[in-house]
């Protein structure tokens, strides 16, 4: 092989939008939104994801004797771990009352957004393992705790976990189309039961509101501006202070309208709720849902209903609606595994939260088990 050099940049401007869109979204591979240059710089550009709020980039490049980029991968020093959705604040605990320092860390993740997909951007398979092997030789570099990689795909999870990474997983709700044809046909597919309390549910839902679907040349800023409102009210009711200014929904609506659904609720001429979605090109991912004022079971129908009915209508084979959420099972999303891999500098550390590993990976299989239980799905015969 080549060979092959890796550098560090510290922005998303310091590389040329097709040089990472190449290796990024390779035409051989479903398109995935939040991997894309537009995505990523965005965070960057609108201040949601830098430095000053604990997301340093440190984003790698791979490229050859000439300077040829081959491959990329997202990087982030992070002084704190939120906005990641796997959850390692006991391990920095331990690692505190050890007397060592676990924060910074290093992360490599599309900042808030808990979809999977690819992480180590190249088509090569050499490519890919040298973006991993730099990946850990950074964390020791720059004298860190540990390095993460968060919702990698499965096929990069099995590239990381033999390049020494330990495992991990959890379990997402995630709809898949298993032929269905419409709605009606995914209903045909559920427990008469479920199929009557669905059917109920979207009722009442609707009975008030107009619903639309909005995407492309159809959204304007005033329903960019109606969406932040109603995203600013949820993130302020969960987690304090929501993540994402407005600004970088401004650049999104410009760089990226024919890859976002707006889902929108109107009672008359006002809007009181919508949905975020983004648009790959064979997955339609859930991210953020509000409120202006309350609705019986218009959550269920923006978030959930709409995003399979659009999918289906679209030929997309897939939803993932996000993180957590158990009242997913019910609207047809069954239990599936996401993973994420650690390299823990830290020797003690790691030992240990191998050990946590291991188990927490058996509780988590149980659970998913138990939850298939209690599927909508018919049962087989």
């Amino acid at each position: 092989m080549t060979d092959i050099s890796v550098r560090m940049i510290t922005a998303m401007a310091q590389i040329d939008p097709a040089d990472w869109d190449r290796c990024a979204n390779p035409e051989d591979q479903p398109y995935d939104p939040f991997v894309s240059w537009d995505f990523l710089d965005a965070l960057e550009t609108s201040g949601s994801a830098v430095d000053e709020t604990g997301w340093g980039p440190r984003h790698l490049i791979a490229e050859n004797e000439a300077g040829q980029i081959l491959g990329v991968m997202p990087l982030y020093v992070k002084g704190h771990s939120y906005g990641e959705y796997v959850f390692d604040h006991a391990w920095a605990d331990a690692l505190e009352r050890a007397g060592v320092a676990y924060y910074p860390k290093l992360l490599t993740a599309i900042p808030f957004t808990p979809a999977t997909g690819r992480r180590v951007l190249s088509p090569d398979p050499d490519i890919r393992q040298a973006l991993i092997q730099a990946g850990r030789y950074a964390a020791r570099e720059l004298d860190l705790s540990s390095w993460h990689i968060l919702f990698p795909d499965p096929a990069t999870q099995t590239d990381l976990v033999e390049a020494g990474l330990l495992a991990r997983q959890d379990i997402q709700f995630i709809w898949d189309d298993a032929g269905y044809g419409d709605y009606e046909g995914f209903l045909a597919a559920l427990s008469s039961r479920k199929r009557k309390a669905l059917r109920k549910e979207r009722k009442i839902a609707q009975q008030d509101v107009t619903i639309e679907q909005l995407t492309g040349d159809a959204l304007t800023e005033h329903h960019w501006d109606v969406f932040f409102a109603c995203y600013q009210d949820t993130g302020e009711r969960k987690w304090g202070t929501p993540y994402l200014n407005r600004e970088f929904f401004t650049l999104i609506h410009e760089r990226m309208a024919d890859k976002v659904l707006l889902v929108m609720a109107k009672d008359g001429e006002d809007y009181i709720a919508s949905a975020l979605n983004f648009i790959g090109s064979d997955t339609l991912y859930g991210r953020y849902w509000g409120a202006l004022r309350f609705a019986d079971q218009l959550h269920f129908e923006l978030c959930y209903h709409q995003a399979i009915d659009y999918a289906l209508a679209h030929g997309l084979k897939r939803v993932e609606a996000g993180a957590q959420g158990a009242h997913k099972l019910a609207r047809g999303y069954r239990p599936q595994l996401v993973y994420s891999a650690h390299d823990v500098v830290h020797e003690g550390l790691s030992g240990a939260v191998e050990r946590f590993l291991r188990s927490e990976r058996h509780a988590v299989e149980t659970e998913r088990l138990s939850l298939l239980r209690e599927s909508p799905y018919k049962t087989p015969s």
